[in-house]
């Protein structure tokens, strides 16, 4: 059995940082693509960023440049530094890994999620 923890979340101000954090434990026998996604009110879960196991990183159009994906392969933990909040970055956060359980199976998780609110 896999779990996703995540931390970070909170009220910051416009222009203001967070850094959010994604721990996976239990069965691992290799972490792959790692991730977040992000759902706002009344709107659709949307990709945000994602981190691949060589450490390529993709992100949305609406998060370059003030957004940093990262993760440390040693903790099994995926970081989003998150510069220059917008209040349209106001959603609950939800980290992604794929996790392969054996060798020879792979299954996706996902984090409670946690929620990021920029307000004034």
């Amino acid at each position: 059995q896999v779990q996703l923890v995540e931390s970070g979340g909170g009220l910051v101000q416009p222009g203001g940082s967070l850094r959010l954090s994604c721990a996976a434990s239990g069965s691992i026998f290799s972490i792959y693509h790692m991730g977040w996604y992000r759902q706002a009110p009344g709107k659709q879960r949307e990709l945000v960023a994602t981190i691949a196991s060589s450490g390529l990183t993709n992100y949305d159009d609406s998060v370059k440049g003030r957004f940093t994906i990262s993760r440390d392969n040693a903790k099994n933990t995926v970081y989003l530094e998150m510069n220059s909040l917008k209040p349209d970055d106001t959603a609950v956060y939800y980290c992604y890994c794929n996790i392969g359980t054996t060798r020879f199976s792979r299954s996706d998780y996902w984090g409670q999620g946690t929620q990021v609110t920029v307000s004034s």
